[in-house]
């Protein structure tokens, strides 16, 4: 049996994917936090065999998370979900020896095989999304998922409208478009469209 702890800001999603977890045979969440000093406080008191970390949590993120676990020499292996793909992010978990790293949108089944990929198999998982980002280099910092976002606004699909398409919810879109604004250094969607459409970027 696998043991797990979950931890994300978002109740509803949390725990949609601990429901879908625990409809593996072998699959247990032991815990569940809604913040990073949460995480830390459970890990005082128990322990588990993988961690499954937002990056973006309240009062302490996944990476201090982690941090956390490296300076007290904990056993516990770590799979960072996330609906951000910022190259930053990555090199800095890699940097960790973080064993997972995925964005959220994976498919339930993906993510069951990530799991025991890095729990039974001692494996590094990396989304291909994200490998692909690192293969590319630095020329183009959008995502794949990124491009078809601006690509589905550039054909005028409002925020809800683009979360249909995908299969996202509205509020993982509008993650998307904030990480975009950042990358791009754009003020809103219309100016990200425009600068990665000048740059060559979709």
């Amino acid at each position: 049996m696998i043991r797990m702890l979950l931890a994300d800001d978002q109740n509803m999603l949390r725990g949609a994917m601990a429901t879908m977890l625990e409809l593996e045979d072998d699959f247990v969440v032991a815990h569940q936090a809604g913040a990073g000093d949460e995480v830390i406080q459970a890990l005082q008191m128990q322990t588990f065999d993988l961690l499954i970390l937002d990056i973006e949590m309240p009062n302490c993120n996944g990476l201090e998370v982690v941090n956390w676990l490296r300076q007290h020499n904990r056993a516990e292996k770590v799979l960072m979900l996330t609906t951000f793909s910022n190259t930053a992010y990555v090199k800095q978990a890699i940097k960790m020896n973080v064993e997972g790293y995925l964005l959220k949108d994976t498919p339930s089944e993906q993510l069951a095989h990530a799991v025991r990929d890095i729990v039974c198999n001692g494996r590094i998982v990396i989304s291909p999304e994200i490998t692909y980002q690192f293969v590319q280099g630095d020329n183009n910092p959008l995502t794949e998922r990124e491009k078809e976002i601006l690509q589905l606004a550039e054909r005028g699909l409002s925020t809800k409208q683009i979360a249909a398409e995908l299969f996202l919810s509205p509020g993982t879109v509008r993650n998307y478009f904030s990480e975009l604004l950042d990358k791009l250094g754009a003020q809103n969607r219309s100016q990200a469209l425009f600068m990665a459409k000048k740059k060559e970027y979709i």
